[in-house]
């Protein structure tokens, strides 16, 4: 069966002309805003900061519930506070911070730790209909979405980090389905279908391998087991967003740096 649609990336880059021309100076290396906590952590936002440094960011911002100041003033300053509610997780009022935050960014990265709660999933949902530039997903931001066909799907300059059990949910929502037991040529062939009904970048590390599906194109890379899919999100977030034209090649360089 022709698959000509699938690359396989070793130990060189598919696409060494992109890591080549990486941008050297911090100004023209751009600017990431990262969202994420409640009261519960912020564990993956302060992981997605770090990574999103390492992965060659010029400039990151952090925006977190203000339900988090007195615990991370002095662990994390760089954080940046929107107004929380009862819960600790960001309140619908929020969303004039986020709007006015995005404005400052070339791309947005949602890292997680939200929480299980519904004004901020309806504030969340406000906003990514309201902003149309760079935006990736992981972690529990993905599940705020799932409960509603997958919206995200849909959605342009998307790009989505999901879990496995995630993935199915997203699949299930435009007729794909995805088990567990699939081999990877299997899971190549799944992806593929699920990228060509949707118009989002997808990202996924599972069973030793980062699987990119994005422009009707798959790639897949030989990577750690232990890969942090928090890392992963924050990488690509990077590579897309100095790379806007070239999703497909930017997210499996993403993938080639973490090896």
């Amino acid at each position: 069966m022709a698959m000509d649609y699938w690359q396989k990336q070793g130990s060189e880059p598919l696409f060494p002309e992109l890591i080549w021309s990486r941008p050297e100076n911090k100004q023209h290396a751009g600017k990431l805003l990262i969202i994420g906590g409640s009261a519960s952590g912020f564990a993956s936002v302060a992981e997605a900061y770090a990574s999103a440094l390492t992965a060659g960011i010029g400039m990151a911002r952090v925006l977190l519930p203000a339900s988090l100041q007195k615990t991370v003033v002095n662990v994390f300053p760089e954080a940046e506070f929107a107004t929380a509610n009862a819960s600790g997780s960001f309140a619908s009022n929020a969303l004039a911070a986020l709007i006015d935050a995005s404005a400052w960014a070339d791309g947005m990265m949602l890292a997680g730790d939200l929480g299980k709660n519904s004004e901020t999933q309806i504030m969340l949902e406000q906003f990514s209909n309201k902003y149309a530039g760079q935006l990736t997903l992981t972690g529990d931001s993905i599940d705020f979405f799932l409960a509603n066909s997958s919206p995200l799907l849909a959605r342009n300059n998307t790009t989505l980090v999901p879990n496995f059990s995630q993935l199915q949910k997203l699949a299930a929502a435009s007729g794909v389905a995805i088990t567990s037991r699939l081999e990877l040529l299997q899971f190549v062939e799944k992806l593929h279908e699920l990228n060509s009904k949707t118009r989002a970048n997808i990202i996924i590390a599972i069973n030793g391998q980062v699987l990119v599906a994005s422009n009707g194109q798959v790639s897949t890379t030989a990577t750690n087991p232990k890969v942090s899919i928090t890392k992963l999100a924050a990488s690509a977030a990077v590579w897309v967003l100095q790379n806007p034209e070239r999703t497909f090649e930017a997210l499996t360089c993403a993938s080639y740096t973490l090896l």
